[in-house]
């Protein structure tokens, strides 16, 4: 509480003064009637309590603890600190930490940008792609693809980035990030197949953890080549941060009610080795295991690339989702900034 010194009043003096005075304290001089009636001196009390109240509320305001507001600087131990100590290293980065089980929004920064900011989520779809596909009995888990490594769809080159082998099944290609398994896989989709996967999973609709947000935008992929580049996150749909991270929870929430499934699975696996020896792997150098995935997009040809990366942690029993969007830059940058976040986080600090 703040110390009642103001206009020379202490902490014993204070409801001394703010009493009425009696008769015998005042001269005819100071009240000729001998009462205060709340006139003059009255009035003089009531100014003086209203400077010093109004002081208390200017001081204690600021104090107080703020969690979850956009940000996520409210300075105090926990999400917020562990976000806004990675931003300090990448101020440009968009950071969203949700809690799995009631989906509250733990820290933020950047939260109006992470709110209205559009883009393609490059191979963060991947993930939400194939468990919704494994889930439904339409696409084999075991099948396995080869890869040349030199992937073109409709005149874009979407090379991949991994190292040559074998042909991948879906788990390693999860982990590898393989275009030419994903486009595959998006090459089998049916007309409309690609949006009822998605719909469940709150990518394409805003998710009411921050004013004025923006929509996902989608185009209905027209061909098989339009559903490869809409599926590999490159094209005819764009999304929030916020979008995002709504979606990885719905897949956090999945996972943990179908831990038996095939989907679970592959997806879980495939999640857990991107964030420990595959593309996500700098997630993990906070010191805490991740299952997450990063990606990689533009806003068209000759634009500078932009990166995601969205996870949830810790990999073996996830208690929140991190997501990050990087305006300028790859996936491994973004995955980068979530293993800061992490680092500082209560996951790394309750470790013994």
């Amino acid at each position: 509480m703040i110390p009642l010194s103001l206009s020379g009043l202490s902490t014993n003096s204070f409801a001394d003064f703010f009493r009425a005075p009696s008769k015998r304290s005042l001269g005819a001089a100071e009240c000729p009637s001998m009462v205060d009636t709340l006139g003059v001196h009255g009035a003089r009390r009531f100014a003086v309590v209203a400077v010093v109240l109004a002081a208390m509320v200017a001081w204690a305001g600021p104090c107080q603890p703020q969690a979850g507001r956009s940000g996520g600087r409210s300075g105090g131990p926990g999400w917020d600190s562990a976000t806004a100590l990675a931003a300090q290293k990448s101020p440009q980065a968009r950071i969203v930490v949700l809690d799995i089980a009631t989906g509250k929004l733990l820290a933020a920064s950047h939260l109006a940008d992470a709110a209205r900011t559009l883009a393609a989520p490059g191979s963060t779809l991947k993930p939400l792609a194939l468990y919704s596909l494994i889930a439904a009995g339409r696409w084999d888990p075991a099948r396995r693809i080869a890869c040349t490594r030199n992937l073109r769809i409709a005149g874009r080159s979407l090379a991949c980035s991994h190292p040559p082998g074998d042909p991948m099944d879906a788990r390693q290609a999860l982990a590898w990030s393989c275009n030419t398994y994903f486009a595959t896989v998006g090459a089998s989709l049916a007309p409309g197949e690609l949006r009822r996967l998605l719909a469940p999973t709150g990518l394409l609709g805003q998710t009411g953890l921050a004013a004025d947000e923006a929509v996902a935008e989608f185009r209905e992929p027209a061909g098989k080549d339009a559903a490869s580049l809409a599926l590999l996150g490159v094209d005819g749909i764009k999304v929030t941060p916020l979008e995002l991270a709504e979606a990885y929870r719905w897949l956090a929430l999945q996972l943990a009610a179908h831990p038996a499934s095939a989907a679970s699975g592959v997806v879980q696996a495939g999640l857990s080795d991107s964030a420990s020896f595959g593309i996500a792997a700098s997630a993990s150098d906070g010191g805490v295991a991740v299952a997450g995935k990063t990606g990689t997009a533009n806003f068209g040809a000759g634009t500078p690339s932009h990166g995601w990366f969205a996870g949830l942690a810790p990999a073996g029993q996830p208690k929140v989702v991190v997501a990050v969007y990087l305006s300028a830059g790859h996936g491994a940058n973004a995955a980068a900034v979530a293993g800061e976040v992490l680092a500082h986080s209560p996951i790394r600090q309750a470790k013994p």
